[in-house]
């Protein structure tokens, strides 16, 4: 008992082994308790009565393709008329505007003929 033992040396390669021994088992431990925690959150009691479905039931992807397509062509339809029709009333106005400047009564096509 009288003996003493003298501190051990330690090697680089003995303390890295350690650190990744003590972080693989605080990985397991973690992961442990974190499932834990999470399995108990999770338990719910079932009902004693089945829910109905809510009456506005889901579409399938091809029915919510098909709206967003119909959709598409709609908006494209309105851009396209309003688009003609503001066209019409430019060269309209820009008619108008050429005739009241040089002074020429504008005819329909229908005078024209005559």
């Amino acid at each position: 008992m009288s003996e003493r033992s003298e501190p051990k040396k330690v090697s680089r390669r003995s303390a890295l082994a350690f650190l990744g021994c003590a972080a693989a088992l605080g990985l397991v431990a973690s992961s442990a308790v974190l499932t834990v925690s999470q399995a108990e959150a999770q338990t719910t009691t079932a009902p004693a009565t089945p829910t109905t479905p809510p009456t506005d039931t889901p579409k399938s992807g091809t029915e919510r393709r098909q709206e967003r397509r119909s959709g598409r062509t709609e908006r494209r339809q309105e851009r396209r008329t309003g688009r003609t029709e503001r066209r019409q009333e430019r060269r309209k106005g820009r008619d108008e505007r050429r005739d009241a400047r040089d002074g020429v009564t504008t005819t329909t096509p229908a005078e024209q003929k005559k």
